[in-house]
């Protein structure tokens, strides 16, 4: 069924794939989140439609993907078209389908972040991680959650952006997905591969690694033996990191926001915002708690 949210944006991809030559009267939704992914049943294509004013991150998104394929890197691959695809300010981009594939393991992410982590520094612009993305703009729009707790979180904010700029040294700044988790690296009957590029940026590696981290010590998501199976393939414990605390506190923060974006406009998730906050707040107990994931 399309829903009413996916009308507009089906308006965009009709009028975008007919620029490059493809027809998208088959075109089916396959995720309507912040960014939609639809597909064209038959013709092994994927559209990612942005949000307006995204046309400098969907760029990147495309230029990073080169760059892994000319780097050896399994990753999504952008369709031979000129792109991205500008329609009512919202940047269309288009690519290979992926064959079948499903999560990858927290061992899948060692792998292909070692991969990732070991490369040069790219030729191309991809501009400095900022950990904070979205993060301000999620908490405005927060309008269920008490007055305390909104101002508790952006106190929390502050504290973190101090701590971001103070961290302690750890390994040398390169490539990093920027959103590292199974979700985004997938795995397919050839292997694991990335995807979702929309974070890609260049800064400190272990951003890519508290993503596990902290859904082994933070969500209890990943298991001590998977944790230590993770560990063993990238070849390094980011937890013994003395900036450990702070990256996973920005990681908290950010999967906190995240909920409460989604909590905004359907209601259904308020009680899991409510949770995380919570949580942070000290009223559940320490670390490990049971967030559920936002779909």
């Amino acid at each position: 069924m399309t829903t009413s949210a996916a009308k507009p944006a089906h308006q965009v991809l009709m009028q975008a794939c007919a620029s490059v030559g493809l027809d998208a009267t088959a075109a089916e939704p396959v995720r309507l989140a912040e960014n939609q992914i639809w597909k064209l049943p038959g013709q092994q294509v994927i559209l990612r439609v942005a949000r307006a004013g995204q046309l400098a991150t969907a760029s990147r998104e495309v230029r990073v993907a080169h760059w892994l394929a000319d780097n050896g890197v399994p990753a999504v691959r952008p369709l031979d078209v000129d792109q991205p695809v500008v329609v009512e300010e919202q940047p269309v981009t288009f690519w290979v389908e992926l064959p079948e594939h499903k999560h990858g393991t927290a061992t899948d992410v060692a792998i292909l972040l070692k991969t990732l982590h070991s490369l040069p520094k790219p030729d191309i612009a991809l501009g400095y991680l900022d950990p904070f993305v979205r993060v301000s703009e999620r908490m405005a729009a927060a309008t269920a959650i008490s007055r305390d707790d909104a101002q508790w979180l952006h106190g929390l904010h502050q504290e973190l952006a101090v701590a971001w700029a103070e961290r302690p040294t750890g390994m040398r700044d390169c490539a990093v997905h920027g959103d590292a988790w199974p979700g985004n690296l997938v795995r397919t009957a050839t292997g694991p591969l990335m995807m979702d590029l929309e974070r890609f940026s260049v800064g400190p590696p272990e951003w890519d690694l508290v993503s596990t981290a902290v859904r082994r010590m933070t969500t209890g998501a990943v298991s001590a033996e998977e944790y230590h199976e993770f560990c063993e393939a990238y070849g390094a414990d980011v937890t013994e990191w003395h900036g450990y605390q702070a990256l996973a506190g920005i990681r908290e923060l950010r999967m906190v926001t995240y909920a409460l974006q989604h909590a905004a406009s359907n209601p259904a998730w308020g009680g899991q915002a409510q949770y995380r906050i919570d949580c942070l707040r000290g009223r559940y107990g320490p670390r490990p708690w049971e967030w559920k994931g936002i779909l």
